[in-house]
């Protein structure tokens, strides 16, 4: 069996990046297919895999919008030999238009920039980026003979952005590797946090997402939120964010004017994620938009509660007993200040409720995600391309 995807990074860190790592890795190492690659990126072992193959996209300025005609073209060029040997191709999204199974992480429809505060030059590029993607998604899904999506609200949107039919669509939750998101012990919580420059004992949030002109993560709420809340003597807890960015330096001096340099700490880009979530007492995640959320599903997964915004698609897998933890869609200040003031007075609480969902969430794993897309879409993957046509 060959099997072609097409990606724009095949990685151990991120959403899609890592879901697309682990299916490739499945289809080499469990299923016996040989893989191809079209990608900018894809990490190892995965790159040296002897049954995968990569064929590398040129990335020009290191930008992923003016490289997306590159990785369709070369997707495209890549599908087409594929196909002649029998092969079957995987897509996501609008990244390459071709007749075959597509996985679907985020409907650029739905994703609403906000991007009103920014530059103008950055505003132009911005709608001319989401207008180019939003018409080669509906091409793309158009072309697509099964889609996959990584939630009911991303299953939702599409059926009402682009009419496609419920039937054509398959929800595939995303899976976690619990040897790496997993609560951690007392000791190991303190050796965290000295490691990291926090206070030993000093409750800690972190907010984890890009911090770019798109303000679709909701950082800007979250730090008026801080700003009141950081009024009030009595609030004790600290602000961590992690994540790179064109603003992170613009918060960073927010922070300072505020006088908040040490209740609000910019970490930038990190890649010690899972120690960072395991050290934390609390994820904040008010995003605008959000196909699915990982952040929250490690966070939890750590034995964390995770402040999410309802519309995510994780909140689907919340049980009723935290409901508490689902901030109104779309999120406000107002609401954030409530749900955390709330989440403080029952801190502990809210930690033990948390800890079943966590176990729950772990039990499954990236194997048993890339075990059910390969068998949701075996009758695809397994016949001619002329059968699937007829």
């Amino acid at each position: 069996m060959k099997v072609l995807l097409v990606s724009g990074d095949f990685r151990h860190g991120g959403g899609m990046d890592r879901a697309n790592y682990e299916l490739a890795w499945h289809l080499a190492e469990e299923a016996g297919a040989n893989v191809y690659l079209v990608a900018y990126h894809v990490s190892e072992p995965l790159a040296s895999h002897p049954r995968v193959a990569w064929r590398d996209v040129p990335k020009p300025l290191n930008s992923y919008a003016l490289g997306a005609r590159l990785l369709a073209s070369y997707g495209r060029a890549e599908a087409r030999w594929i196909e002649k040997q029998g092969g079957r191709i995987i897509v996501n999204g609008g990244n390459c238009a071709w007749p075959g199974i597509n996985w679907v992480h985020a409907v650029q429809q739905s994703w609403k920039r906000r991007v009103a505060h920014a530059p103008a030059h950055v505003r132009l590029r911005q709608r001319i980026s989401r207008d180019s993607a939003v018409r080669a998604e509906r091409e793309a899904l158009g072309r697509a003979q099964m889609i996959i999506a990584n939630s009911e609200r991303t299953r939702a949107d599409l059926v009402r952005e682009y009419q496609i039919p419920p039937e054509r669509i398959r929800t595939i939750y995303l899976g976690i590797d619990p040897q790496v998101f997993r609560p951690a012990s007392p000791t190991e919580i303190l050796a965290i946090r000295a490691g990291l420059g926090w206070p030993a004992n000093t409750l800690t949030a972190v907010f984890a997402g890009a911090l770019g002109y798109d303000r679709n993560k909701g950082f800007d709420l979250l730090f008026e939120a801080w700003k009141r809340l950081c009024a009030d003597p009595k609030w004790d807890v600290d602000l961590v964010a992690a994540g790179g960015g064109a603003e992170v330096a613009y918060w960073q001096s927010k922070a300072e004017k505020a006088g908040l340099s040490d209740r609000v700490r910019m970490m930038g880009f990190r890649n010690d994620v899972a120690d960072i979530l395991r050290a934390a007492d609390l994820l904040v995640q008010p995003s605008f938009y959000e196909g699915y959320g990982l952040s929250a599903h490690e966070a939890i997964c750590c034995g964390v509660p995770a402040l999410v915004t309802r519309s995510a698609g994780i909140t689907e897998r919340y049980p009723s007993s935290l409901s508490d933890l689902l901030l109104d869609s779309p999120p406000s200040v107002e609401n954030l200040v409530d749900r955390l003031r709330y989440w403080r007075a029952a801190e502990k609480d809210r930690r033990t409720k948390v800890n079943s969902f966590s176990t729950q969430l772990r039990q499954r794993t990236w194997s048993d995600m890339a075990r059910e897309f390969v068998e949701a879409t075996m009758p695809l993957l397994t016949k001619s391309p002329v059968e699937t046509q007829r």
